[in-house]
């Protein structure tokens, strides 16, 4: 380390940062905190002027320049978050700054990082990850002559990110177990560790990274820098192929562990969030929380006080589909199946019947072969050995069943290619039904259908509304649709008849 610990707590305590962060809030997740039986803070960075944390090292450092080097300008590369603190730090102190951003960064924080910089900003696109946008503006500095601001590794911008630190305890001064802070290369968890370990060692510091993104991880196991080959893109914030020299000395000396999460756990840390706060997080942002949710459930935690730092909020809105998607699988509320069920009438209501009362979250079938029907659905859980349970009963009834709960092909490709064309499906006619959101809704359906008519297609995703949007397709001869018409107008659900639909000509009929 370039400093000591004494050295850098001082550093933290005179630190030029409130000219343009404020103290954020340390706010209570009531209900986070009530599913997890222990007392939950979420540090609220995601709520600084460019949303996340990153503006307190970029201005610190860039304050503590000497005045000729900010004459020339500054240079910085950042998947985004870092970009917007030089951006706005630029504009504040009034020189010129080059930002190269990776090309995979969302375009929500390149029209930022322009916003907070205006004409003080020129942003140039380079490379896929962090690291290859950081050798192209090494580059450029040797063409230009400006000062490079590190994102994390550089004393002065890891003690702009240890007030954080300072903060957490200056705001809950009583008994705290674990603080959880993410890493990307490492600046924020050096800064927090350093200062806490300093003032109270006692409390455990713990980062938090993706497992496609782990190199800190990998390199504390090592006790030497690793350099990943490539890194996983959904928390962009934190996609760092190689950690600070700086930043990796001090995680290694002061975190007590790092603890890794998946992107399903990041998503549904997000909703976590968004639950208690109404705020919606960037995947980086709710590493914190992912995190220690992992944490208090592999320990078995109760009572117990602790802090996640909810780091930003610069969120791509096209993400947010897959969020939604995805979170009830990553907080193991979603089971997902492929079923293999006889191709007979009345086999589609058996299954059902065994579903119970379960909510069901997604079912996707398309008549295809003569002898069995291959199934996909998705069902709600409340713990992730319900999966395993549900998948032996279909089993136990005669329903071959793979649990493809944790399989990434199904849940990101698979659950919305099911379909297609059929030779089987003769005499079919297409409804959409509009039915409310109840376990009984399907059985109600499906008992005062006439068992003649045999379902062939069947879609329904759940979209957390009241009510929800069914497509079907039944098998009904010519000579029996007045009597399908009567079933419909008996039936009490509100639908509409798609069956000339050219979409439905075009990819499924």
């Amino acid at each position: 380390m370039s400093y000591t610990t004494q050295e850098y707590l001082k550093k933290i305590l005179t630190a030029k940062v409130y000219d343009v962060a404020r103290e954020t809030e340390l706010a209570f997740a009531h209900t986070l905190s009530t599913r997890l039986n222990n007392r939950i803070y979420l540090k609220r960075e995601d709520n600084q002027t460019v949303f996340s944390f990153k503006i307190r090292g970029a201005y610190n450092k860039m304050a503590n320049l000497h005045p000729d080097a900010l004459a020339r300008g500054v240079l910085t590369a950042s998947a985004g978050n870092h970009a917007q603190g030089v951006a706005y730090s630029a504009a504040k102190l009034g020189c010129h700054a080059v930002i190269v951003m990776p090309i995979t960064t969302p375009q929500v924080k390149i029209d930022a990082v322009k916003t907070h910089g205006g004409c003080s900003v020129e942003v140039v696109l380079a490379g896929d990850s962090y690291s290859d946008a950081y050798d192209h503006a090494m580059r450029l500095q040797t063409q230009k002559g400006f000062t490079f601001i590190p994102p994390f590794d550089d004393p002065d911008v890891i003690a702009g990110q240890g007030t954080v630190g300072m903060e957490i305890l200056r705001q809950h001064p009583g008994a705290l177990h674990a603080i959880f802070v993410p890493i990307g290369g490492g600046g924020l968890a050096a800064g927090v560790a350093a200062y806490v370990k300093s003032v109270r060692p006692e409390i455990r510091v713990i980062g938090v990274q993706s497992l496609d993104s782990n190199a800190m991880a990998q390199s504390i196991e090592k006790g030497d820098r690793v350099q990943l080959s490539d890194v996983g893109l959904f928390a962009d914030g934190t996609a760092v192929k190689y950690v600070g020299a700086e930043t990796f000395q001090l995680c290694r000396t002061f975190l007590d562990e790092v603890v890794l999460v998946n992107t399903d756990q990041l998503c549904a840390a997000i909703k976590d969030v968004f639950q208690d706060t109404r705020s919606v997080l960037e995947p980086s942002g709710a590493l914190s929380v992912a995190g220690a949710k992992i944490y208090a459930e592999n320990r078995k935690l109760k009572g117990k006080t602790l802090v996640a730092v909810t780091s930003g909020a610069n969120m791509n809105f096209d993400r947010l589909r897959f969020v939604a998607e995805r979170a009830e699988v990553g907080e193991a509320r979603e089971g997902v199946f492929a079923v293999t069920i006889p191709e007979a009438r009345g086999s589609f209501k058996r299954f059902c019947e065994l579903l119970g009362n379960r909510n069901v979250t997604e079912f996707n079938y398309r008549i295809r072969d003569s002898s069995n029907a291959h199934i996909f659905v998705g069902v709600q859980i409340h713990n992730r050995d319900e999966a395993t349970l549900i998948a032996e009963n279909f089993e136990h009834h005669g329903f071959s069943t793979f649990d493809l709960s944790n399989d990434e092909l199904s849940k990101q490709h698979i659950r919305h290619m099911v379909g297609g064309r059929s030779a089987l499906a003769k005499d079919e006619v297409l409804y959409r039904f509009t039915f409310p959101e109840r376990p009984s809704a399907l059985m109600k359906f499906l008992s005062a259908m006439n068992p003649n008519w045999n379902i062939s297609l069947f879609h329904y995703r759940n979209q957390g509304a009241d009510y929800g949007q069914i497509l079907i397709g039944i098998q009904v001869p010519a000579d029996e649709m007045s009597a399908f018409r009567n079933f419909l107008a008996t039936l009490g659900y509100h639908y509409k008849d798609e069956t000339d639909n050219p979409a439905y000509r075009l990819f499924l009929a």
